[in-house]
């Protein structure tokens, strides 16, 4: 079903979310604890999360689940309840959401690395396959694998979602700008790379997430735009490049910095913008505002 497709029609651009994390860990969320373990644990500040983004004007939220696969859900002893805890992330968010507003399931990469054999394709595809079935069953109305650096592990990520599911699926990958001016992932893809080749396997909607403020995400949009006209482009840009300031990171571009970009972002062929890391339900106002 191309029901975000659907929606960016006739020149839409559609306002996503922000940064779920940094929201969490403002509530409460401390270094250690597993982040998706607060879809059954704290509810009532996930969903404070999900409505912050829905109230600031997104026209689509994310779900708590960004590391919520076997791989990464074996480090705090929760692996046999990957099902549950993405059932309820989709769930928390389906609640805020309400009718006007779409639901993306959030998957995130495992943060092992196949080519080290710390995880087998197999491995990776059934923990994926199981997120993808909690996040649709929940109510989730697209699957969006992001902060991808590895094609192959993004492709897996891909084909176990359109194989389990009917709903469209969104990839983004993270791309760093090099010392000459190329975009390209921590394992050298560029967006080049990644628009042929998620293209060929069934993508439906391409993008770019964190590594970069809004600014950097222009160029590699364009290049996206290079190679694929059509194709919707989602971006969830941070907010500004991070800096170290007494002891911590910050993300140090305002809302109204960050907004002050949208226009040339749309411009060069973003269809969906939102935000990563450092981005709050103020950002996401500034960003809908612009955008109306």
């Amino acid at each position: 079903m191309q029901v975000i497709t659907n929606a960016i029609k006739n020149g839409n651009v559609l306002v996503s979310d922000g940064a779920w994390g940094t929201s969490l860990h403002q509530k409460g969320l401390s270094g250690d604890e597993c982040p998706e373990l607060w879809n059954l644990e704290h509810e009532d500040k996930v969903y404070e999360t999900a409505k912050s983004f829905v109230d600031a004007g997104s026209k689509l939220i994310l779900t708590n689940s960004f590391g919520a696969n076997p791989a990464k859900l074996k480090g705090y002893n929760l692996q046999d309840k990957t099902y549950e805890i993405n059932y309820q992330a989709a769930k928390i968010s389906r609640r805020a959401a309400g009718d006007n507003v779409f639901v993306l399931g959030s998957i995130g990469p495992t943060g092992k690395m196949l080519m080290m054999e710390e995880i087998t394709e197999e491995e990776m595809y059934e923990g994926f396959k199981t997120q993808a079935k909690g996040l649709v069953d929940g109510g989730a109305n697209a699957i969006l694998i992001e902060t991808m650096s590895d094609l192959e592990e993004a492709k897996i990520a891909l084909n176990a979602a359109k194989q389990n599911t009917s709903v469209e699926v969104i990839v983004t990958m993270t791309f760093e700008k090099s010392v000459d001016d190329n975009y390209h992932t921590m394992m050298g893809i560029t967006p080049t790379d990644a628009t042929h080749t998620l293209m060929n396997e069934g993508v439906d909607i391409i993008g770019a997430n964190c590594g970069n403020g809004i600014e950097g995400m222009i160029g590699i949009v364009k290049e996206i735009r290079s190679v694929a006209k059509d194709i919707p482009v989602l971006i969830h840009a941070n907010a500004g490049i991070p800096e170290y300031r007494d002891g911590r990171t910050v993300f140090p571009e305002s809302p109204e910095e960050m907004a002050g970009y949208v226009t040339r972002l749309v411009d060069a062929g973003a269809n969906i913008v939102g935000g990563c890391c450092g981005t709050t339900p103020e950002h996401i106002r500034h960003i809908a505002d612009k955008l109306q």
